[in-house]
């Protein structure tokens, strides 16, 4: 089962879209679970972070495999996000990706990840970001699959 924790809901009507439309793509592969966190706006950056990453945590089990998405984080091609992905899926029943923030990530969520990965040193909007990922998954088990997909 793959889980995507993410700060902040959707509201726009094409994006949802997409979303829907990659959920429905990637049903025919695994059980997909989209979980949204409330993003918060009062205090302090660190503040905001700290109640952010509370909310994140207490969706996440134990035995889940984490994989935090951080500008900082490692860069794969696409045949490495397929191997990175195939490969945790054997040894762990959960594959946990969590999008933090505006703010990023607090140190209490990056400390409970896996596995540190960075699309790019580019920031993305959050809700282009989950299709962005979304999009990336679908392409891994299209490769796992040996089934043809647009370059």
């Amino acid at each position: 089962m793959i889980k995507i924790i993410c700060v902040g809901k959707i509201k726009e009507k094409f994006f949802i879209d997409a979303i829907n439309e990659y959920q429905k793509r990637l049903s025919k592969y695994t059980k997909l679970e989209i979980i949204e966190c409330k993003d918060y706006d009062i205090g302090s950056i660190d503040n905001i972070k700290k109640l952010e990453s509370e909310e994140i945590l207490k969706k996440i089990n134990d035995k889940d495999f984490v994989i935090t998405l951080e500008i900082d984080g490692k860069s794969l091609d696409s045949i490495e996000f397929k191997d990175l992905i195939d490969k945790t899926l054997t040894t762990n029943s959960n594959l946990t990706f969590i999008i933090g923030g505006s703010y990023g990530l607090d140190d209490d969520v990056k400390s409970r990840s896996n596995y540190k990965l960075s699309f790019s040193k580019l920031t993305f909007p959050h809700q282009l970001f989950r299709i962005i990922l979304l999009e990336q998954i679908y392409r891994a088990y299209k490769i796992i699959n040996n089934e043809s997909y647009h370059k």
